[in-house]
C-alpha cells in the first residue's frame, strides 16, 4: 500500500493556486488580550494583486520564490506556506513531501497579507496534490491556526473578521472598487506595530472594535464616494509613528484626487480609492512623480479567493 501512494504522490501534476491581496476597509483594534492578541473588527476587501503558489510532488518539504522582494522572505520551513503543508500533512498521516514555488506579485511585508495569502495558496494546493479532501471548514480551521489573515485569503472577496480576524462573515459588495497602492521602501513589522497602538493607547479606554454601519451599507450599495468617507484604521496612528514618511505619501495620493487615503493594514504599503480606472492611473502617477514611494500599484476589488489554475 505504502509503495502505491508514494508512485502516485510522485507522478502527481503539479497544482498551482492563485490568490489575492488584501486591504482593510476598516481595521478597528480592541485593547490587548491576556494572550498578546487583539480583538478586531477588520473588514477585509480582496484586490487584484496576485501570487501564484505551485505544488509539485517532491522528495522533501521545500521552499523557492521568485518575483518582487523575494530576497525578503524565508525559503525554509518558517516561511507559512511551508507549515500550512506541514499542518495539512500532520493531519492526514502524510509526510509532508513537496516542493513549494512561490511567484510573488504582492508587497512583501507591506499590510496585503502576502505571507497570510501564500499560505492559503499553499494550503490549497497541497490539498489538491495530496487529494486529502478537507473540507472547508477544515482548511479554514487550518488557516486560523496559521494567522489571522489566512482564512480570509483563502475566501476572498469581502468579510468581517471578528476575533483577532480569523472568525469570518461574508459580506454583501454591489460594485467594484478602484484602488490605487503605494509600496514603501522596506517593510513594517506587524508586532511593532500593534506594540506602537498599545503604547500609544495605554491609559486610554480602547472601545471594544465594532463595524461601522455606515462603511458596510457603502460596500453592499457600491458606492466609492460613501466608502471613501467611511474607511479606517486604527494601525494608522501607531504606522505613522514608526514610519512618520508616509504621512508625505498619503498626502500626495490625496492631492492627486484619490477619494480617500489610508495606511493598509499595518502597513507600510498606503491605499487609495479612487472614483475609476482613469482616476487610478492619475493618482498613480502623481504618486511615483512625487517621489515619496518605491512602486505604485492599481487594483480593483473585490476579487475571488484561493484558486486552483
Amino acid at each position: 500500500m505504502t509503495d502505491t501512494t508514494d508512485t502516485t504522490a510522485a507522478t502527481a501534476a503539479p497544482v498551482t493556486v492563485r490568490v489575492p491581496a488584501k486591504v482593510n476597509v476598516q481595521l478597528a483594534v480592541g485593547a490587548a488580550r491576556a494572550d498578546g492578541f487583539h480583538d478586531l473588527a477588520n473588514v477585509f476587501l480582496a484586490v487584484g494583486l496576485y501570487d501564484e503558489v505551485t505544488a509539485t510532488p517532491a522528495d522533501t518539504l521545500r521552499i523557492t520564490a521568485e518575483g518582487h522582494d523575494v530576497d525578503q522572505i524565508p525559503l525554509d520551513r518558517t516561511n507559512l506556506a511551508a507549515r500550512a503543508a506541514e499542518l495539512l500533512a500532520a493531519r492526514h498521516g502524510i509526510e509532508p513531501h513537496v516542493h513549494l514555488h512561490i511567484r510573488k506579485d504582492i508587497p512583501v511585508a507591506g499590510g496585503m497579507a502576502g505571507g497570510s495569502a501564500d499560505a492559503a495558496a499553499a494550503l490549497l494546493a497541497c490539498d489538491t496534490l495530496w487529494s486529502t479532501g478537507a473540507s472547508q471548514d477544515e482548511l479554514l480551521a487550518i488557516c486560523a491556526e496559521l494567522g489571522s489573515d489566512v482564512p480570509f485569503s483563502l475566501v476572498g472577496g469581502a468579510a468581517l473578521g471578528r476575533g483577532r480576524g480569523e472568525l469570518l462573515t461574508p459580506l454583501p459588495v454591489g460594485g467594484t472598487f478602484h484602488w490605487v497602492f503605494a509600496v514603501a521602501e522596506g517593510g513594517l513589522s506587524t508586532p511593532a506595530v500593534y506594540g506602537e497602538f498599545d503604547r500609544l493607547t495605554a491609559g486610554t479606554d480602547v472601545p471594544e472594535p465594532e463595524a461601522a454601519p455606515e462603511l458596510l451599507a457603502a460596500l453592499k450599495s457600491g458606492d466609492a464616494t460613501a466608502l471613501a468617507a467611511a474607511l479606517s484604521n486604527d494601525l494608522q496612528p501607531a504606522a505613522l509613528s514608526l514610519r512618520p514618511s508616509l504621512t508625505e505619501t498619503l498626502k500626495a495620493g490625496t492631492a492627486a484626487g484619490a477619494l480617500a487615503a489610508l495606511v493598509s493594514g499595518s502597513g507600510p504599503t498606503t491605499a487609495f480609492l479612487v472614483k475609476d480606472a482613469q482616476a487610478a492611473e492619475v493618482v498613480a502617477s502623481s504618486l511615483m512623480a512625487s517621489g515619496t514611494c518605491r512602486q505604485v500599484r492599481v487594483a480593483e476589488g473585490p476579487a475571488v479567493g484561493a484558486r486552483v489554475l
